[in-house]
């Protein structure tokens, strides 16, 4: 039929493009948050301008960073946490998940709801540590060897690693996988 409209064809792609940019900018404005509750909004903060910084690299609009910043330093300010997760994906691969979260108790429970539904179980504090190195900004880096993956084995892992990224609350994930090392770099 000719003529017919576009627009029915782009909308599922502007939909999940819009979906994407929200949970990016959601998680962002926790980071920024947390970060400008820490530097108690100096934003001369070595923290709160990497967290600024990050933003701004997928766009984050300013007037959220600027809300975000002002959350943080409100007295009515939720209690954001850091949270370390570890477990052992398909074919023992190490995967630490480290979430930003108001209500730690919840994001546990949702963490191992998700995990059991894939026959996984999630790992005591330290037992997948050994397999990274920790640096002081926070982030992890795996030690060699990197484990290989293929088959089965890289599916049962990308579909667990795609339920991570998209829990809310889940800021970054580490595995000791070869071409898995982390998800969700700085520019999402």
């Amino acid at each position: 039929m000719s003529g017919h409209n576009k627009w029915a064809q782009i909308k599922h792609q502007k939909a999940a493009t819009d979906a994407a940019k929200s949970r990016a900018f959601s998680r962002f404005a926790r980071l920024i948050t947390l970060e400008s509750k820490k530097a108690a909004g100096n934003m001369t903060a070595p923290g709160l301008m990497a967290a600024i910084s990050r933003a701004r690299a997928v766009n984050m609009p300013k007037d959220n960073i600027d809300r975000a910043v002002a959350k943080g330093i409100s007295k009515d300010a939720g209690s954001l946490e850091q949270v370390t997760y570890e477990f052992y994906g398909p074919g023992g691969i190490a995967v630490i998940v480290d979430a930003l979260t108001d209500n730690k108790n919840r994001t546990t429970q949702e963490i191992k709801h998700l995990l059991t539904k894939n026959d996984l179980e999630l790992g005591t504090p330290g037992s997948a540590l050994w397999a990274f190195t920790k640096h002081p900004d926070g982030s992890f880096t795996p030690n060699e060897p990197l484990m290989d993956i293929e088959g089965d084995t890289e599916t049962s892992l990308l579909k667990i690693l795609e339920l991570m990224d998209e829990h809310e609350d889940v800021q970054q994930i580490y595995t000791n996988a070869r071409g898995y090392e982390t998800m969700r770099e700085d520019n999402e």
